[in-house]
């Protein structure tokens, strides 16, 4: 399974912000759209990534205000990425490597969409429930008569 079959299911809406945005202005966008991350883009590339987890440090560090702090002050300029033929598995381990929750996903330098950890565990769990089913059926199916290879 690749990362496109995640994108196809999950749609195609982008949340992106420039690295002179303001922290504040990043983070209400953020609540306003229940997102757990902003994909940074600059000059039409992608720059870095902002997650809950660096608005947090970053407020701490401003001891408990955004005050004038900056996306680019407190984005991760060195994110995780993947493209849309990345295979799921490779996606996981990079993810739990990095303990990354999201991911930009970039095609010859195009922004293609974001995953998420729970984009990927929901993918893997799917996947299992219908290789369970299809394995289910196949032994309910089992000719009479007939027992299996002892091994």
């Amino acid at each position: 399974m690749k990362v496109s079959d995640i994108l196809r299911v999950k749609g195609g809406t982008l949340y992106t912000i420039t690295p002179e945005d303001s922290l504040a202005d990043a983070a209400k966008m953020m609540a306003d759209n229940d997102l757990g991350s902003l994909v940074v883009i600059s000059h039409g590339l992608v720059v870095g990534m902002l997650t809950f987890r660096e608005v947090i440090l970053a407020v701490v560090k401003n001891g408990g205000s955004f005050g004038a702090t900056t996306v680019y002050r407190a984005m991760d300029n060195g994110p995780l990425i993947c493209t849309t033929e990345t295979d799921i598995d490779e996606v996981r381990r990079m993810m739990l490597a990095r303990h990354a929750r999201y991911m930009p996903v970039i095609n010859n330098r195009m922004l293609m969409g974001v995953i998420s950890f729970y984009d990927v565990a929901k993918t893997v769990v799917e996947s299992q429930n219908f290789e369970n089913q299809m394995l289910k059926a196949y032994i309910r199916d089992w000719p009479e008569g007939k027992e299996p290879a002892a091994s």
